[in-house]
């Protein structure tokens, strides 16, 4: 992992580690299964399994660009933004990533990339056309963060037994509806292979939340130490959580699939339990990025 100036965080390493052993341990489950269940297709099985994976993990920037509408801009079309990510930079001391503009009223930024040097990080129009520059500054530095410490990788990985888990369900299902009730084995091959499928997708989900949230914390601890104004951080968060109540219930729906890559949710689902959250609440960014405050002697 390339150094950078943004603050290390034990504790986001763990539990990446943590998360990917276990997400690495279901995946072989879910193969194993497959495997064991359709003797005859496992080497179509097993290639298959891992076209998915290389794919998901190799193309994971482009699909995020491509399914959030995001454009990539060069400095003459959006000199703020793109001054804003190269002083960032030169403060971390990291390589530039792409800089991308998507065209969505939702204020929000994300990043992706499998590491630093194919990283892209993106703004919506409507983050842009509503924070101060200081503001931003403290949006993009957080999306920084996540590029330097490499848990959008991890996520992006995380995400994917989910994704997997998803197809083999319905694809188990729709196997076993075309035979019908003419190969009883067949019929309990599709039931336990749904079962397992169902049980990793549900721990696959959980693990990714947990890391999700601890991640968002993280994220914000960084950048408010880099930029040196947690409160301009604070403010961006306030702001933006606010403005998301203003925003066309459709179009919230549509952003909705990538809450745990973005800045701010799109829907928060407190009221479901914290526990199915991709971010921690406002009060808990906004108590430890004033404990931030405190610590650096600035308001």
């Amino acid at each position: 992992m390339a150094q950078t100036r943004f603050a290390p965080d034990r504790g986001l390493t763990s539990r990446m580690v943590t998360t990917m052993f276990f997400i690495g341990l279901l995946y072989v489950v879910v193969v194993g299964v497959l495997i064991v269940m359709l003797k005859g297709a496992w080497m179509v099985i097993l290639l298959f399994s891992g076209a998915l994976f290389i794919g998901q993990f190799w193309f994971s920037d482009r699909i995020a660009a491509f399914s959030m509408g995001a454009r990539e801009v060069t400095p003459e079309q959006a000199p703020e933004l793109h001054g804003a990510v190269d002083r960032l930079c030169a403060l971390a001391d990291m390589p530039k990533p792409r800089v991308a503009i998507a065209e969505s009223d939702v204020p929000n930024a994300f990043a992706t990339g499998r590491n630093q040097k194919n990283s892209m990080v993106c703004a919506t129009t409507g983050l842009l056309r509503r924070l101060e520059p200081e503001e931003l500054e403290g949006v993009l530095a957080h999306e920084l963060s996540h590029v330097a410490h490499r848990d959008v990788a991890v996520m992006t990985i995380a995400s994917f037994l989910g994704v997997l888990a998803g197809l083999i369900t319905r694809s188990a299902l729709w196997s076993g509806m075309s035979r019908g009730n003419r190969d009883n084995n067949a019929a309990v091959a599709v039931l336990v292979v749904t079962a397992v499928s169902a049980v990793v997708y549900a721990i696959s989900f959980l693990l990714t939340r947990l890391l999700s949230r601890y991640r968002e914390l993280s994220a914000d601890r960084a950048a408010a130490i880099l930029t040196g104004k947690p409160s301009a951080l604070a403010s961006a968060l306030t702001k933006v959580t606010g403005q998301m109540a203003q925003i066309p219930t459709r179009d919230l729906r549509k952003a909705e699939p990538f809450n745990a890559f973005f800045f701010a949710p799109a829907f928060n689902k407190e009221s479901a339990g914290r526990l199915l959250s991709s971010h921690p609440t406002l009060e808990q960014r906004l108590d430890q990025l004033g404990r931030i405050s405190a610590q650096l002697g600035r308001p």
